[in-house]
């Protein structure tokens, strides 16, 4: 097992994944790792719509013009939808799940990609349409999974923007 920032570091966006289908065991630790995700009040205002069906991924890859093709080769996707109406951290409770999707992808030895659908009308309900998402949630993005079928240089330590960091005052 690897130290969390070596995770960190060695965790990219994958775009291209190979046929080789992802395992049911390997997506449903994903979603315990989101599951244990903080957030605000523990409200947990999110739900997961598990997508395996490759026609559906398929259509998917078309939600927007740039930034869901992934999904033309993914083998698996997570729909992360919250509940507006229960709290006001809605939207940074769904992305600290996500977020937490993509470490435990990385872990697992699985390559991930975030697809943003939130304030894209168009992305969102076609995700809504394929998924029966009710109207009373709001679609914050899609995860595509899949074994990686193309390589990403690790994070380059000394190249971070350190200058981004401030301390006691900015």
């Amino acid at each position: 097992m690897q130290d969390f920032r070596t995770l960190c570091q060695k965790r990219r966006s994958i775009r291209t994944y190979t046929s080789q289908p992802v395992e049911r065991e390997k997506i449903d630790y994903i979603l315990q790792c989101a599951l244990m995700s903080p957030s605000g009040k523990r409200i947990n205002p999110w739900e997961f719509v598990v997508v395996t069906d490759e026609t559906v991924l398929r259509q998917l890859a078309g939600c927007k013009t740039y930034g869901s093709q992934m999904f033309n080769t993914s083998m698996a996707g997570i729909v992360v939808a919250v509940d507006a109406s229960l709290t006001d951290t809605w939207q940074a409770d769904g992305a600290i799940a996500a977020e937490h999707m993509l470490l435990a992808a990385a872990e697992q030895g699985l390559g991930a990609c975030w697809c943003h659908v939130y304030g894209r009308d168009e992305s969102e309900a076609l995700v809504r349409r394929l998924t029966n998402i009710p109207e009373t949630l709001s679609v914050l993005c899609v995860i595509s999974l899949g074994y990686k079928n193309e390589e990403r240089k690790d994070y380059d330590l000394q190249k971070l923007q350190y200058s981004k960091v401030h301390n006691e005052i900015f």
